[in-house]
């Protein structure tokens, strides 16, 4: 019994050894904002479910941004932000439509699906049509977001020299292909993709194509996360981890192995950026770091990439922040 109480110490000594954030050199840095959608009016999480039309019920507005639009994302890197994060469909005549939407019904006053819709239609479109506060009394977008969804080749040329998240929002793997072939005939471009993200085959397949490419989709986060859980604590960093993104829910942050300086150690010395988001409550990995209390969830150390759906709310606060030395 005495022996396996000593063994148990060590053991335990080991590990403590191993992971403890005291002995770490935490990547050097200020913790950088990734923007959800760039700057945009934001509604309550609470019972939205994939069918929900989150037009319908936005906050009180506090500004005139709308989503995936050049301007919000201009507002979004004003405000502080490294990374925008936007979402594209392939559209019939092979254009990247930057729209969140699957169909037009929600946003807009068109009809049907969006990666089947082309070019020309989409660019008719009020995508500030249908956003409301009040169950539809008023409408305080509508008429302002007339041709206002770009093309990723648009947002590319206006905002040169900045960093773009893309999401995948179908699952077809011609998607990754064409956004292989654009990187490839602009190369000039290649840069502008921080990673690539959603749907598992679009994103796989430019990550097969785009040489250094990095990105997730859900099954390969959720395989970084759970293997590391079961033997991170060795110091070895799984497969799955190794040179892409690995997104960390704020809630379960502080049970990965070595949080925070240590496991940033090691993403970093495996070719990894880390991004932090809000707590994960079993929807999708969306919810961010939106409120002055949420950072609280960011280590004084962290240097990684913060999510967040209130770029213009969390990036001068972050900035505001004594960084650790």
């Amino acid at each position: 019994m005495k022996r396996f109480a000593v063994i148990t110490a060590v053991f335990a000594a080991v590990v403590w050894l191993l992971n403890t954030s005291l002995l770490a050199n935490p990547p050097a840095g200020a913790p950088k904002i990734l923007a959800h959608r760039g700057v945009h009016q934001t509604y309550p999480k609470a019972d939205v479910g994939k069918d929900t039309c989150t037009a319908d019920i936005i906050e009180q507005p506090r500004h005139d941004y709308l989503e995936n639009t050049i301007a919000s994302m201009q507002a979004a890197f004003d405000a502080g932000a490294a990374v925008v994060e936007l979402d594209i469909h392939l559209t019939p005549d092979r254009q990247f439509a930057v729209f969140h939407d699957w169909t037009l019904d929600c946003r807009t006053e068109g009809k049907g699906v969006t990666e089947e819709t082309p070019m020309p239609v989409l660019k008719t479109l009020d995508i500030g049509h249908g956003y409301t506060a009040d169950g539809g009394k008023t409408f305080p977008f509508r008429g302002k977001g007339i041709g206002q969804m770009p093309t990723l080749e648009e947002v590319f040329a206006a905002l040169p020299d900045r960093q773009f998240l893309v999401n995948f929002k179908s699952r077809r793997a011609e998607e990754g292909t064409a956004l292989a072939a654009l990187l490839q005939a602009r190369p000039e471009w290649r840069n502008a993709v921080f990673g690539v993200y959603g749907g598992d085959r679009p994103t796989r397949e430019t990550l097969k194509l785009v040489e250094g490419m990095r990105g997730y989709d859900r099954e390969s986060a959720v395989g970084c996360l759970t293997r590391y859980a079961a033997y991170g604590w060795t110091g070895i960093v799984p497969a799955a981890c190794q040179n892409t993104l690995v997104v960390v829910p704020g809630n379960y942050a502080p049970w990965l192995w070595g949080w925070p300086d240590r496991f940033a150690e090691r993403m970093k010395s495996a070719g990894s950026d880390v991004i932090l988001f809000g707590p994960y409550a079993g929807g999708d990995f969306t919810t961010g770091i939106d409120r002055p209390e949420d950072l609280e969830l960011v280590p004084e150390t962290f240097s990684g990439y913060v999510w967040t759906n209130r770029a213009e709310t969390i990036g001068p606060l972050l900035a505001k922040r004594p960084q650790a030395l």
